[in-house]
């Protein structure tokens, strides 16, 4: 059997073009004319044996086959980028302080751990679980390199968006409070202890749809919040991101609730240059959220309701 072997250089304009938008942007991203990174795509597209896109209106759209090799080709310049990074940087040592919210700890904090240390096994990492306002006051007094953090309106230029994520109100999947807007009680709510922004965006879109609501349990974690939700002692608001199975989703139209935004996720940077080490930590936390966020909440660079298509400009 003869093997194929893709062009990594090819790869990564591939990638890049669908993550800018266009050829053109990504021609500026790699210091390449546009005609030669729509010759690396044609090659790409001889190697792979099938087309990856198609003209679709004024612009292009994946094919079945580039929807395939574009989840693949993301995929393997990871891991190429993470060899480069491990023989190269495998004599950095030092340490780099990394604060998240409770609610990746599970989720996201083991794999960047795990790769981090394979890239640099020298370099220490000091991580923090914390709440909101405690990451952002530590990456504005220098104590924490990088947080990842809900996007409170304060974020600083050092700060990148990186996701929009659901709220949505929650309670028991079996044995609830089976509150409802009519039935004349206070809304129970199960909440972490104050200052906390998602109870705060809670509180406040109850009081603007003239719902009445009392704390029926206070936690200082997050493992709190989740145990007494299960338990039926309150309804509580958080993203879906580490729900139990024990907690189930409320559909706020049939509950007489209100309709709740999406809030933002961004990572912060204590300094816009936070040296290789620092950039190579920030890029495997990306990797690590787009491998667990679904792609609708991921921020784009094209607008919402473009899809894969991108400009032939």
């Amino acid at each position: 059997m003869r093997f194929t072997n893709l062009d990594m250089d090819a790869l990564r304009s591939f990638v890049i073009g669908m993550e800018a938008g266009s050829f053109a942007r990504a021609a500026d991203r790699l210091g390449r004319s546009t005609s030669a990174v729509s010759a690396q795509l044609k090659k790409l597209e001889e190697q792979a044996g099938v087309a990856l896109v198609r003209k679709s209106g004024r612009g292009l759209t994946l094919t079945d086959g580039g929807e395939a090799l574009l989840s693949y080709a993301r995929r393997l310049l990871d891991l190429n980028d993470e060899a480069v990074s491990a023989v190269r940087g495998v004599e950095l040592e030092g340490w780099i302080r990394l604060g998240l919210q409770e609610d990746f700890g599970e989720t996201v904090l083991p794999q960047v751990l795990g790769r981090f240390a394979r890239a640099h096994p020298k370099v220490r990492i000091e991580g923090r679980i914390a709440r909101n306002g405690e990451l952002v006051d530590r990456i504005a007094s220098g104590h924490l390199d990088l947080a990842l953090a809900w996007d409170d309106g304060t974020a600083a230029v050092t700060a990148e968006r990186i996701a929009a994520l659901p709220l949505c109100w929650l309670d028991a999947a079996e044995g609830g409070p089976g509150w409802r807007a009519d039935s004349g009680e206070p809304l129970p709510l199960a909440v972490l202890e104050a200052p906390c922004l998602l109870r705060t965006i809670a509180c406040e879109h109850l009081d603007r749809q003239g719902l009445a609501w009392r704390v029926a349990f206070v936690s200082p974690s997050l493992g709190g919040l989740w145990a007494a939700t299960a338990a039926g002692l309150g309804i509580a608001l958080r993203t879906p991101i580490g729900r139990p199975r024990s907690v189930r989703l409320l559909e706020p139209d049939s509950h007489g609730l209100p309709e709740l935004p999406s809030l933002g996720l961004v990572l912060h940077r204590a300094d816009k240059d936070i040296g290789p080490t620092g950039a190579h930590l920030a890029g495997i936390i990306m990797q690590a959220l787009r491998e667990t966020l679904p792609s609708e909440w991921l921020s784009r660079p094209v607008p919402d309701g473009l899809g894969h298509a991108f400009a032939l400009a």
